[in-house]
């Protein structure tokens, strides 16, 4: 009895959670856009093709699943393409660095588990050449939940919480390179939780 109880108390929890999660990533989304509903003018070149609500796109190759981080432990494999844009919004200024906003995903070449994301990033530039960026998301994944397959990962959730860590060069005002890691997990918020860690390089192109 104690362990349903325990059982439906998570199960509860984790729902409100992802909720949670989900309204924060909603807010970041809707915060791209202007108030008054009309799109922003086209930035600051009038013959750019890209909105000016746009920081800047990223491009990664990632080793998928990788041991020893903080899963702990590794059970699938491949390497993941990685895409990503950043954008401006809502630029609150923190801690000497900015709040931004992130959409992307990571596919992986092997046929196991991709995922498309979304939350906020906090980004800090220390001098000319140096920039860092962590924050918080919800990743929407195409895992196993459950498995008994020792080749892939039981997530225990479709919806996960995404922790990004990102350190690299700025090249030049145009460029950047980085290495980027991610992690994915429930948070022990549902059962199995087994997590699922990336890590690779990443090419920055800025706006």
């Amino acid at each position: 009895m104690g362990t349903r109880r325990g059982r439906n108390a998570r199960r509860v929890t984790s729902r409100l959670a992802f909720a949670a999660a989900g309204c924060l990533v909603a807010v970041a989304l809707a915060a791209l856009f202007p108030q008054d509903g009309r799109a922003e003018e086209l930035a600051q070149d009038s013959g750019s093709c890209v909105p000016c609500f746009v920081y800047g796109v990223r491009f990664g190759v990632l080793a998928h699943d990788v041991d020893h981080l903080w899963s702990r432990s590794r059970a699938e494999g491949g390497a993941d393409l990685n895409f990503e844009i950043v954008f401006r919004r809502p630029g609150i200024e923190i801690l000497g660095g900015a709040v931004l906003s992130n959409l992307g995903g990571s596919l992986n070449l092997a046929g196991q588990t991709s995922k498309a994301y979304a939350g906020l990033l906090w980004e800090r530039i220390f001098g000319p050449h140096l920039f860092f960026n962590t924050g918080l998301g919800l990743a929407l994944h195409d895992g196993r939940l459950d498995t008994d397959d020792p080749d892939r990962k039981s997530l225990g959730s479709r919806f996960l919480f995404r922790v990004p860590l990102e350190v690299g060069l700025i090249l030049s005002p145009r460029y950047r390179l980085s290495l980027f890691f991610d992690h994915i997990s429930n948070g022990y918020l549902a059962h199995p939780n087994e997590g699922l860690d990336t890590l690779g390089l990443r090419l920055g192109l800025q706006f």
